[in-house]
């Protein structure tokens, strides 16, 4: 009997290997776009009003994102589809499960879905990762991880990440809350900070009883000096409500923070219903500051006029054209669509990727028109 020829077989990738990777020698899986159906593992309420949602790919497969990333969901809901962005709060280093971390939002009806209807075996759409608002991105031998209410997310990524690789890195965590029952994943995050000599987390609460020892009070330039006093020696990333993130900033500013160490992002977009008849869809007469440009719809052969600095999106709204939206201001990426011809001044928040534009790709909701274009709608 002859002897057959020796099989070679190729090796396949590991599912994590080893990158080059700003927070230090170790693993990560490397950053790669998905889309498709999720399906509910488990719905666990972290505090009254916060829920945490595991999810898993339809069919199998692997997550792969870097932390403090986002991605953009979809769901059916009362009949209409929605869209909203969510930052991933489980790290990269578990790749075949991801969380999201969702505080109820009065009148979101995203949010207001995912605590009430979605059951274990539901299924939704996704679509990500996208944005830049990561420690990876930023490499620094000292972090200052600012957060308040649910914009606690990214950091919540962010360290379970530091934990899995067993970095050292310097990492302080403050969060700002209304109450100590709003504290999210306090055990767990306590529970770093005591098995992780290089971590610290600081909670701060607006409203508590005589029984809370902890810190209290608004943000101001004299508690984070108090409470991190070699502020400007750390990158700082910075994530929460609008008026916090502004406070914050000046904080940061008053105490001679160095502006290149600053990184913010901004969650208040994730469930806020946006309506239709915004100031964006006045009357183009009322609108139009100059020429107006031609868009034409390649798949209806409409036409409609653009002034030159109103967007894409809100001209189609303002004529009475529904287009997929949702952030409206370049972030969550659920508006994107094909310019056939044409150019566009597009300012996006991170809600596309540059291999994407290389396609022909654009955000209509960021994105004016420098002369007539055809988009495929």
């Amino acid at each position: 009997m002859s002897q057959p020829w020796p099989v070679e077989v190729a090796p396949q990738p590991p599912m994590l290997f080893a990158v080059p990777s700003p927070l230090g020698a170790g693993v990560l899986p490397e950053e790669r776009p998905f889309e498709g159906e999720l399906r509910c593992r488990r719905v666990r309420r972290v505090t009254h009003d916060v829920v945490e949602v595991t999810l898993e790919p339809v069919g199998g497969g692997t997550f792969a994102f870097a932390p403090g990333q986002y991605l953009t969901l979809r769901a059916e809901i009362e009949g209409e589809p929605v869209e909203r962005c969510y930052t991933i709060s489980s790290p990269p280093t578990r790749p075949h499960l991801l969380t999201i971390t969702v505080k109820r939002v009065p009148y979101g009806p995203m949010s207001g879905w995912l605590h009430d209807e979605l059951a274990v075996g539901d299924r939704l759409w996704a679509s990500g990762p996208m944005g830049g608002f990561s420690v990876r991105e930023h490499p620094a031998p000292s972090y200052l991880l600012l957060s308040g209410g649910s914009g606690i997310t990214p950091t919540l990524s962010t360290l379970r990440t530091l934990a899995d690789l067993a970095e050292s890195l310097d990492v302080v965590v403050v969060h700002h809350t209304r109450t100590p029952d709003d504290l999210i994943e306090r055990a767990e995050l306590e529970a770093l900070a005591l098995t992780h000599a290089g971590v610290r987390v600081v909670w701060v609460v607006d409203e508590a009883d005589r029984s809370w020892p902890g810190n209290r009070g608004l943000m101001s330039p004299d508690q984070l000096a108090d409470l991190v006093p070699d502020l400007r020696e750390r990158e700082v990333f910075c994530c929460g409500p609008a008026g916090y993130m502004r406070a914050a900033w000046a904080a940061f500013e008053a105490l001679g923070g160095e502006p290149g160490r600053w990184h913010e992002e901004s969650f208040a977009l994730a469930d806020l219903p946006v309506a239709d008849g915004s100031a964006d869809a006045a009357p183009a007469a009322e609108r139009a500051t100059g020429a107006a440009y031609r868009i034409r719809l390649q798949r209806s052969g409409r036409d409609l006029e653009c002034a030159p600095d109103e967007t894409v999106l809100a001209a189609a709204k303002a004529a009475g054209v529904r287009m997929p939206s949702s952030c409206t201001q370049g972030l969550c990426g659920t508006c994107k669509t094909t310019l056939v011809s044409g150019e566009v001044d597009m300012n996006h928040a991170g809600g596309i990727r540059p291999r994407e534009v290389a396609a022909g790709k654009f955000l209509p909701c960021c994105s004016k028109p420098l002369g007539d274009i055809v988009v495929d709608i």
